[in-house]
């Protein structure tokens, strides 16, 4: 039967998708394989996009801040902030213009017999209109506080002039506090008188809060609520709204050129023509400042743009783009695995869209099914490995190996020898010294009337013991040495070899519980890893150098510890060793000196005589290296495999399982 499929636009009813969660820790696991650490991964796994349960790939939180940054970037690239100012030096010439073309009007005689003495007061008030007009100086700040003082002769020019003072003067009022600014369009001076008395009001709300008292907003509204339409029901949204007028206002001043900042300042602080407002607003300014600076607040900005902006579109623009760069640090603390808050998801759909936050969706249930299933939990850091995640990620490891291997049946490891300790084998045999006393009584009872015949009671002699026979166990501690100089990394074999040493690490604790496993890490100096550790291992890239006999020597003290069963060290490396350990200090040499390679030879020497068998895995096969590990194993009769680091795994896991067979 055919499988048809029909399609449609997205309304918000259909069902996203879930999630494929083991997809999503499987490229987890693989990044910590490669020397991630596992903050790292997350933040990889959760950025670059997930998988559905049908493979199809999702987009990531990358892709959200990367919109948010091409937004941000459009809007640079498209406006600049010269003109705050520029359309004001225009309209101050359409005014001078206008004026003039007025006195010209009025000192035109009105009649063929006109009274020549009206004349000459005429003409002598237009020249002294023109020679103040002609001695306007260029800056629009200074042009501004000399039109205040004028007598103008033209009404309309008079009218256009008191315009962009109220204009100029909200937006000073404004800056700061953008509702009070809009309410200044209509007021005349003794509404301004009460401007200045609520500035002050809520300066001294502000001193209050600063000093931890409880601010008496209610009241403030209620004297001064006409200044703040729509204002927030809670103190702490008003200073909200607050703290980010005065970041948007601290942002634009900062992003316009040093020299245009000073024009427009002066401009406004003219236009406001009030010294006892301007201290007002001064000490209001003071006190918004001391408010809590967040962090990239009153961010500069570099406009690279044609388009100009009036100041108000400007200041609205800066909160614009603040509101990007909040939105892109909620999406950087979720790939911690933050949640998003409501109100920031909300602005997050008004600037990007519905697809936005079903990606934010998709993230949160990532992170939270790899929470419910104990792969991750939240620590100090934000989300961390738990010990079952360090196990599952051993468990990849191992079955990514093992996948390879099927062909060869790899299973259980059995031995030619039977002995004690194991499972059952089915089978009976005669009891030798030494073997634990687990008899066949049937068998045992059996034997000894047949020997002696039918006689009550029956009397048994060790000739007669018949035992179980068993699976003979053994019991192998083994020191895994990972180099992790700077050539693994750069030679790409650190992957393989992290990868090996959790794959070992699951194989042991999964398949042979009794055995033991120590990590030892090598470079510079050698250091035990510790278990739980393993996962989070990374390479040491800033320090060269190869102390295999640093590693060998914290080797041997670590088998001291078991005495018995077999002891073995292997050793993962990529070349020979270049350092050796002179007291407590480590000295390297490049080409290796002659003493290095004499302290390692004398470390496996070492190991040789307390009967630990070393087995060398080396990932380069140069004729020095080749020579140097034929010597170590002629010393201590283990062996050497010059490999691929693709095989790595396969070699390492099949010798140990190997090893224990023969050990028995």
């Amino acid at each position: 039967m055919a499988v048809r499929h029909r399609y449609s636009s997205w309304d918000g009813s259909q069902d996203i998708p879930e999630v494929d969660v083991e997809d999503g820790f499987g490229r987890l696991a693989e990044d910590v394989f490669h020397g991630w650490d596992v903050e790292s991964a997350l933040r990889r796994l959760l950025g670059q996009g997930l998988r559905d349960g049908s493979g199809r790939r999702l987009p990531g939180l990358e892709g959200l801040i990367d919109q948010l940054r091409r937004r941000r970037q459009r809007e640079l690239e498209r406006f600049n902030l010269e003109g705050l100012f520029s359309d004001i030096r225009e309209r101050l010439d359409r005014i001078v213009e206008q004026e003039r073309r007025g006195i010209a009007d009025r000192t035109r005689p009105t009649a063929a017999h006109g009274d020549p003495a009206a004349d000459r007061i005429r003409k002598r008030m237009a020249e002294a209109r023109l020679r103040q007009l002609d001695a306007l100086p260029p800056d629009p700040a200074s042009a501004i506080r000399a039109l205040q003082g004028y007598e103008f002769l033209d009404p309309a020019a008079e009218e256009a002039f008191k315009a962009l003072l109220t204009e100029l003067r909200d937006q000073m009022v404004g800056a700061q506090l953008r509702e009070a600014g809009a309410a200044m369009q209509s007021m005349g001076e003794a509404e301004r008188q009460r401007l200045r008395a609520m500035v002050e009001a809520l300066t001294r709300m502000l001193r209050a809060h600063a000093a931890g008292e409880d601010p008496d907003y209610a009241g403030f509204l209620g004297a001064f609520g006409g200044f703040f339409p729509g204002a927030p029901p809670t103190f702490e949204g008003f200073l909200e709204r607050l703290r980010q007028q005065s970041e948007a206002l601290r942002a634009l001043m900062r992003s316009m050129p040093a020299r245009a900042r000073r024009e427009l300042e002066a401009m406004m602080a003219a236009a406001l023509d009030d010294p006892d407002l301007q201290a007002a607003l001064a000490e209001l300014g003071r006190q918004l400042r001391q408010l809590g600076v967040r962090e990239g607040a009153g961010a500069r900005y570099r406009f690279l743009g044609d388009e100009s902006l009036p100041f108000g579109d400007a200041l609205d623009l800066m909160g614009e783009l603040r509101t990007t760069e909040e939105l892109e640090g909620a999406l950087r603390q979720a790939y911690g695995g933050e949640p998003v808050s409501e109100p920031l998801r909300d602005q997050l759909r008004r600037t990007l869209g519905d697809d936005a936050i079903r990606t934010v969706d998709r993230v949160e249930a990532l992170a939270r099914q790899l929470e419910r299933q104990g792969y991750l939990h939240r620590g100090e850091r934000g989300l961390e490995l738990t010990p079952r995640g360090i196990r599952r990620i051993g468990q990849k490891a191992l079955g990514d190996i093992f996948r390879r291997l099927t062909a060869d049946r790899f299973g259980a490891h059995p031995t030619a020898a039977r002995g004690i300790g194991g499972d059952r084998l089915g089978e009976t045999r005669p009891y030798q010294f030494g073997d634990a006393f687990d008899l066949d009584l049937g068998e045992t009872l059996l034997g000894a009337v047949r020997r002696r015949g039918m006689r009550v009671p029956v009397r048994l002699g060790p000739d007669d013991f018949v035992v179980h026979a068993t699976e003979r166990t053994t019991r192998t501690t083994s020191v895994l040495m990972l180099d992790m100089s700077r050539s693994m990394p750069l030679r790409g074999y650190f992957y393989a070899a992290k990868k090996v040493a959790l794959a070992l690490d699951a194989l042991i604790r999964t398949q042979y519980p009794r055995d033991q496993l120590y990590v030892v890490g090598f470079s510079d100096y050698a250091r035990e890893i510790p278990q739980g550790a393993l996962a989070h291992l990374s390479y040491n890239e800033y320090v060269c150098g190869t102390n295999l006999q640093h590693g060998l020597l914290l080797a041997r003290r670590l088998l001291a510890r078991h005495p018995g069963g077999n002891r073995q060290v292997i050793i993962v490396s990529d070349g020979e060793p270049t350092a050796h350990m002179e007291g407590d200090r480590a000295v390297f040499c490049y080409p290796p000196l002659p003493e290095t390679f004499q302290r390692t030879l004398e470390a496996v020497r070492a190991c040789t005589r307390d009967g630990i068998v070393i087995n060398t895995f080396m990932l380069e096969s140069n004729q020095q290296l080749v020579q140097f590990v034929r010597r170590m194993t002629r010393q201590n009769r283990g062996r050497a495999f010059f490999i691929s680091p693709d095989r790595l795994g396969d070699y390492v896991l099949l010798d140990y399982v190997a090893g224990r067979g023969r050990a028995a």
